[in-house]
């Protein structure tokens, strides 16, 4: 089937390219024409494993190519998917100008029977929003059809999030639409969910946050852990284990970032107090998430007494593994925060550094890992990428001024640090070294 995706981000890029891998002959859109050459000449523009082979091959046998026109777009294919940016506006509200765009350009181009499918995640309602927009503007007397059609993509693995989903979730208001979306799917070997379309929209938001929220839930049991010497993988194995709660989403650290669980909390929250439902327990896993950075924060403080001209290592500035997005990394908050305090930084990571220069410029960035350890008072690690993983710990305590270890995602090997008689402070972990029982 044709389909064209208006939108080359993470969503929007990585739905053409799986669709195309599964057979359908996509156009993809987008108005940012730096983009788009960069595109047609095979490059991403972010990190995600498999994406740029994957497009390579596909743009090579024309199952996709690209466009800046919704026009063109909307003449291309009977569905159209919407994959552009939601960010947060004021007060948490998803700021809702490129959707609304791009409905107005679909409207006046419109001259047949289309499929519009929002697949950016939207707020509740927003597909009847879509439909008054398209009969305000439409210039003809075409029939359409508005479906919502979320994803539950995860950056680092969109790819096999996306060819071998868990559901598959369509919400529809008619049996055509239904009908499309199921020709669209029946290559994709998932169980497929049908729903109306607010029901759609807000299945995407209420997983995100529910998500969240466990990972708020058990950084605060981190914290009782640390204050009563309990451990909180030794908790967090013991919850899991049950069926009704499950270990996904259990690991401790200092927070949550990235694209949607910031920005899908807070929108959730606006929604349901938009529509006179209070909601503190969506607010409160916000406020958990900031504290627990701050909180991270303040032990790195406390234990080097005084930050001014101290010098510390970063490992990990990208806010999850096997990605280069740092939009709402907490290494950034944490980096600005530590210079602005006095310190100095050295910084490490596979894939971020680039962007993380363009918001921090004010750090050394460093060849490898040891180069970032050489020389400093401490080692803060912020994401757990496996190559930290592996790194033999007696290099690193050689290059330390100080061997002292801020483990911010307990990715470390505590065994190792505490037989090199290093010290090693995790999330919700005993203290390893020296005056451990302080």
């Amino acid at each position: 089937m044709k389909i064209s995706i208006v939108g080359s981000g993470h969503v929007g890029l990585t739905t053409a390219i799986c669709f195309a891998e599964k057979g359908h002959e996509v156009l993809c859109v987008d108005h940012d024409t730096e983009k788009l050459a960069r595109l047609k000449n095979g490059e991403v523009w972010f990190h995600e494993p498999k994406l740029p082979e994957l497009l390579k091959k596909h743009f090579a046998q024309k199952r996709i190519r690209f466009s800046e026109s919704t026009a063109e777009a909307v003449k291309f294919a009977q569905a159209i998917f919407i994959c552009v940016g939601t960010p947060t506006g004021e007060s948490g509200r998803a700021d809702m100008r490129f959707v609304e765009k791009v409905a107005r350009d679909i409207a006046e181009s419109i001259t047949e029977y289309r499929l519009i499918v929002e697949k950016s995640t939207v707020p509740i309602m927003t597909g009847d929003r879509v439909k008054n927009t398209i009969r305000r503007y439409v210039k003809s007397d075409a029939h359409f059809d508005v479906a919502s059609n979320p994803e539950f993509l995860r950056e680092g693995s969109a790819i096999d999030d996306t060819l071998k989903p868990d559901r598959i979730v369509i919400g529809v208001d008619s049996a055509k639409a239904e009908t499309l979306l199921r020709e669209i799917y029946a290559p994709f070997e998932a169980p497929m969910i049908v729903t109306s379309i607010g029901s759609a929209e807000l299945i995407k938001h209420a997983s995100n946050s529910f998500l969240a929220l466990k990972i708020s839930f058990i950084n605060w049991i981190a914290r009782v852990c640390e204050h009563s010497g309990a451990d909180v993988h030794e908790v967090a194995r013991g919850m899991g284990l049950d069926a009704r709660i499950g270990a996904h989403f259990l690991n401790p650290g200092i927070g949550y970032g990235g694209s949607c669980f910031p920005k899908d909390v807070e929108a959730l929250a606006a929604i349901s107090e938009d529509m006179g439902v209070e909601a503190p327990l969506i607010r409160l896993i916000s406020q958990i998430n900031r504290e627990q950075r701050e909180h991270f924060y303040e032990t790195i403080q406390h234990e080097l007494w005084v930050l001014q001209d101290k010098t510390l290592a970063f490992w990990g500035l990208s806010f999850k593994p096997n990605t280069d997005d740092l939009r709402e990394a907490p290494s950034v908050w944490l980096a600005q925060k530590l210079l602005k305090a006095g310190a100095k930084l050295r910084v490490h990571d596979p894939v971020a550094m680039p962007a993380f220069k363009k918001l921090v410029p004010d750090a050394y960035f460093a060849r490898d890992p040891l180069d970032a350890t050489s020389g400093a008072d401490a080692l803060v690690v912020c994401t757990e990428w496996p190559q930290y993983r592996d790194v033999d710990l007696a290099k690193v305590k050689a290059t330390l001024r100080v061997p002292m270890i801020f483990d911010g995602r307990n990715a470390l090997d505590r065994k190792q640090a505490e037989d090199l008689g290093m010290t090693l402070i995790g999330i919700g972990k005993k203290r390893i070294g020296p005056h451990a029982k302080r």
